[in-house]
């Protein structure tokens, strides 16, 4: 009889070095986030259909680009004019069937939804250093009065295509690819050696 086939994380080989970086680091916390589900929405902003989608998710979709906003289990983040992206964090909501729920409502205003919940993982990033430590590698102007909570952009950190969330003043959500997770987590691991003191770096390197 075959095994049966468990799902990993696909930052699972990444987390202790992340949670050692965090401890070695004042200022500056990362760690690996757990999976949500998430689907990809194509609606008509100015339509009945954006307002019969906002009573569902409990908040109007922000039309306002590169910015996001809360909704009732997650979150509702404006990719174009007619895209959003949106998460739900219960563990308990089943991908497919939030894919279902949102479809049945877009659809009735030629829009679409789809599940996209296995196409990007997570990575969070907090502290007073978190701003410093994405400015090394992207070219978004990151300043507080540039990018404060409730921004959000498509960008790159180092070579990684990422969507990146201001949550809080110094706390940011990434989301990556999974092909891309393991090169962004090393990515920071590198880019933050600078911010470890001496002893720790010689220790890291032996």
């Amino acid at each position: 009889m075959a095994e049966p086939l468990y799902r990993t994380h696909p930052l699972a080989s990444r987390r202790q070095a992340l949670a050692e970086l965090s401890d070695q680091v004042d200022g500056l916390t990362v760690f690996a986030e757990e999976a949500v589900a998430a689907v990809n929405l194509r609606i008509d902003p100015t339509g009945p259909g954006a307002e019969e989608l906002g009573r569902a998710l409990g908040t109007a979709l922000p039309t306002e680009p590169n910015t996001w906003t809360h909704t009732t289990d997650g979150q509702l983040v404006w990719l174009g004019p007619d895209e959003w992206l949106v998460t739900d964090t219960r563990i308990d909501t089943r991908p497919s069937e939030f894919e279902k729920e949102l479809g049945r409502i877009v659809s009735a205003f030629d829009g679409a939804a789809v599940d996209v919940s296995a196409q990007r993982t997570s990575i969070r990033l907090h502290g007073s250093l978190a701003r410093e430590l994405l400015s090394l590698g992207c070219s978004l102007d990151l300043r507080p009065s540039a990018f404060p909570p409730g921004s959000c952009a498509q960008t790159r950190i180092g070579q990684a295509g990422v969507l990146l969330i201001a949550l809080g003043a110094d706390d940011f959500r990434l989301f990556v690819r999974q092909s891309f997770a393991e090169y962004l987590a090393d990515w920071l691991l590198d880019a933050a050696e600078e911010f470890r003191a001496p002893a720790q770096i010689s220790t890291n390197r032996q």
